[in-house]
């Protein structure tokens, strides 16, 4: 009971030209085959199927630190430089996850996200980022403020010590902890008050 048309629909319209399009949708397209216009009277038009994103994006994204749209989808780190990578190394993004596609651009989000899995994997080591945030032990108070602030997940608490530690691995050095941090403990590798001092002091002489 279903027919396919090959064409392209130019317009849908409730004009009735006849008594069996009163009360009707009628879909006007060319059908390419027979190389003519039609009219097909129809109860309902479909423009495109629907789809969300799953219902426990929210918390995956929240797991895997990555952003989400008001709608639900992933969001890529950039659209034109990055469109299939995250804020996350190592996570990357394709398919309807990020948004609803066909299969062609499908296809070619997965190459390219298998591309960039394979070119980190070839290298056999991991390079991050030298900019990070450090703890001072000796300043630190144990008070867990930049815990809850990492966007990154990346700092957790050494029950032994007493105080917060930053995985170097996970810090994308945004330096949200050490701008919250009271006891001034945490500080951003190589963007110390020192050195920024220094780099004043080189350009005013």
């Amino acid at each position: 009971g279903v027919n396919f048309i090959r064409g392209k629909v130019s317009r849908v319209t409730d004009l009735a030209e006849n008594n069996e399009e009163n009360g009707k949708l009628i879909v006007v397209t060319e059908d390419t085959l027979l190389g003519r216009m039609m009219r097909i009277p129809v109860d309902l038009v479909i423009l495109c199927t629907a789809i969300e994103s799953r219902s426990d994006s929210e918390q995956l994204g929240r797991l895997l630190t990555i952003g989400s749209s008001a709608d639900g989808f992933f969001m890529e780190r950039h659209v034109k430089l990055a469109p299939v990578s995250t804020p996350s190394d190592g996570i990357f993004i394709v398919g309807c996850c990020q948004g609803p596609k066909d299969i062609p651009y499908t296809v070619s989000q997965a190459s390219a996200g298998a591309a960039q899995a394979l070119s980190m994997i070839s290298k056999g080591v991991v390079e991050t980022e030298p900019a990070i945030s450090v703890i001072d032990e000796e300043l630190c108070a144990g008070c867990k403020i930049c815990i809850g602030l990492c966007p990154y997940t990346a700092i957790s608490f050494d029950e032994d010590k007493g105080v917060s530690v930053i995985n170097e691995a996970l810090c994308k050095g945004c330096g949200t902890c050490g701008a919250a941090c009271p006891s001034g403990a945490i500080t951003s590798r190589n963007f110390t008050s020192k050195q920024l001092i220094a780099q004043l002091e080189g350009i005013l002489s």
